[in-house]
C-alpha cells in the first residue's frame, strides 16, 4: 500500500515539476535553471513542514516522499549544473549549486519553525 501512496504522490510532483519549470523559464529566461531552484527550494520547505505536521504514515508517504521527492530534483540540479560548466560558466555552476543546497536548507528551517508553530 505505502507503494502504491509514493507513487500517487509522485504522479502530481513530477508534473509539477516540470510546469513549474516552463512557467519560471517562461518569466525569468533560462540562461539559468531557475526552474529547478525554485522547485528544491518550495519542495524542500514543504517537505520538512509535512514530515513535521503529518503524523499518518500513510499521508506522509504521499506528500513527503511521493510528492515533494518528485517535484524536488538532485539529477536536473547535477545535469544543469554540468551544463554550465561545459558552456565555461563555472561561477554561474558554483553559484548554482550553493542557491540550491542553501535556499534548500533555508526553507526546511522555515518549514520546520512553521510546523513546530502550528501544531505546538
Amino acid at each position: 500500500m505505502t507503494l502504491l501512496l509514493v507513487a500517487a504522490g509522485a504522479a502530481f510532483g513530477a508534473p509539477a515539476r516540470f510546469l513549474t519549470d516552463l512557467i519560471v523559464a517562461h518569466y525569468a529566461g533560462r540562461r539559468l535553471p531557475w526552474g529547478t531552484f525554485v522547485v528544491n527550494v518550495v519542495g524542500s520547505g514543504l517537505a520538512v513542514f509535512l514530515a513535521v505536521a503529518v503524523a499518518s504514515p500513510g499521508w506522509s508517504a504521499l506528500l513527503v516522499v511521493g510528492f515533494c521527492g518528485a517535484l524536488t530534483t538532485y539529477s536536473t540540479l547535477s545535469y544543469e549544473t554540468l551544463r554550465l560548466v561545459e558552456d565555461g560558466r563555472w561561477y554561474h555552476a558554483l553559484g548554482n549549486v550553493a542557491a540550491n543546497l542553501a535556499g534548500g536548507l533555508i526553507a526546511g528551517l522555515a518549514g520546520f519553525a512553521l510546523a513546530h508553530l502550528i501544531t505546538g
